[in-house]
């Protein structure tokens, strides 16, 4: 099978029939597109003749490059050609897998960075009160903080996916729906943003079902959460970094300071495993010294 068509059927299966998000499906077409412009270097048009050797190049190529790539880079590289060449074998286009030998480089295990409590009050303090704008942000920034939603989920929400009252659907990864609780300063910040601000963003564009909408009434995009975000961090003059996940860091890592248990946590973030949330516990060290210091009688 000619590997342009190969790429094509491997990309509509995880769109479609995976149901993997834009943003993911993404990543993978960038990633095969390098493959597949290395391969046609390589004089290599053909699925079957991809062999391990190949591939085994075509990584060593890739992590010897000047300067090298970012080890969780060749991380998801690699990962998007093995899932390329297992869907080959699991559709019966190939018979084996040439990247079954290939192992993923080692990355860095980075703790997740999380604002203190004083910081997000000050971040979420930041919007404007009266601004229709600033009323729209402040309901952002609280509902991320307040469910550990991913920017992606909550510029994806729906109006009616609030209408549960004092809970939230949101649908994650895979399209895998969740429901988290809201707390009263998310729900009052939304109450505001849809009674006072929503109605006159939607006049503006056409009509849209999404919770949040732009200056113009159009759904709000990921890379404005962002701006919004950055904003507010900067006018709460916090120094530190501030990302679009930094509200979610923060939800989980203060979730476990105050003694949720990791798996109640895991299932509000929507992590398909515990070990991905265990990643938050090394956060709290700090609230750990803390306890031992004032509880264990021989230490101080």
């Amino acid at each position: 099978m000619r590997l342009d068509r190969a790429v094509d059927a491997y990309l509509r299966h995880i769109t479609i029939e995976r149901g993997l998000s834009e943003h993911t499906v993404g990543a993978y077409r960038r990633d095969l597109a390098v493959y597949l412009e290395w391969l046609s270097a390589a004089g290599i048009e053909d699925t079957a003749a991809v062999s391990g050797a190949v591939i085994a190049r075509f990584v060593g190529e890739r992590a010897s490059q000047d300067p090298p790539p970012a080890a969780t880079s060749l991380a998801r590289l690699q990962s998007s050609v093995r899932g390329l060449h297992r869907f080959l074998v699991r559709e019966g286009i190939e018979p084996e897998d040439p990247s079954g030998r290939l192992r993923p480089p080692k990355t860095p295990q980075r703790l997740p960075k999380a604002l203190t409590i004083d910081q997000v009050e000050r971040l979420l303090a930041a919007p404007s009160g009266e601004d229709p704008l600033g009323i729209r942000d402040r309901a952002l920034l609280e509902l991320l903080y307040a469910t550990g939603a991913r920017v992606s989920e909550a510029v994806g929400l729906d109006v009616d996916d609030l209408a549960h009252g004092d809970v939230l659907r949101l649908r994650g990864k895979g399209s895998k729906e969740r429901i988290v609780p809201v707390g009263s300063f998310a729900r009052d910040a939304v109450d505001a943003y849809l009674t006072r601000v929503r109605p006159g963003l939607a006049a503006r564009g056409r009509a849209s079902a999404r919770l949040f909408l732009g200056a113009r009434g159009a759904p709000l995009s990921r890379q404005s959460a962002w701006l919004i975000i950055r904003a507010a961090a900067e006018a709460a003059q916090i120094t530190a970094e501030v990302s679009p996940h930094t509200l979610r860091h923060s939800f989980a890592t203060h979730l476990l300071q105050g003694g949720a248990d990791v798996r109640v946590v895991q299932e509000l973030l929507g992590h398909a495993s515990v070990a991905t949330t265990q990643i938050y516990t090394h956060v709290s060290v700090d609230t750990l010294r803390d306890i031992y210091a004032t509880s264990h009688p021989r230490a101080r």
